[in-house]
């Protein structure tokens, strides 16, 4: 008597194969949560024919002014009082420097103030951000 054994067919296996793609969804899933991603504010800035590209000095404070006159400072919403109480805790740093991005439509006489609270507390170094003209 001859038995014949059924062979089964050559394949992969696809239980490890889902194994390894969640794991590797997991994986860049919680990879991004640690990606540095730096916020900035829908601001419309002015143009001007002398500005450059980006700015490569660093900067110790950034300072972003909204169309509606909301101040924030490096990324956290201060108003001016609180601004001027940073600015004079901050009294015994050295060259100190601020980029200033305020949006265009604001009253010139708004950035002057924040530009005098900072002149006030010893910040020597003052930049304004525009957009280079075509």
């Amino acid at each position: 008597m001859r038995f014949f054994r059924e062979e089964e067919e050559p394949g992969i296996s696809l239980v490890s194969m889902t194994d390894v793609v969640f794991l590797l969804l997991i994986f860049f899933m919680v990879a991004t949560q640690f990606v540095n991603t730096t916020r900035q504010l829908d601001i419309k800035l002015p143009q001007a024919k002398g500005a450059k590209g980006e700015q490569t000095k660093r900067r110790n404070y950034r300072i972003e002014i909204t169309k509606d006159k909301r101040i924030f400072l490096n990324g956290k919403r201060v108003s001016l009082t609180e601004l001027d109480l940073i600015l004079q805790a901050d009294r015994n740093i050295t060259n100190k420097s601020a980029l200033i991005r305020a949006d265009r439509s604001l009253p010139y006489g708004f950035v002057i103030k924040v530009m005098g609270l900072l002149k006030a507390h010893g910040v020597e170094d003052i930049g304004i951000a525009v957009v280079p003209t075509p």
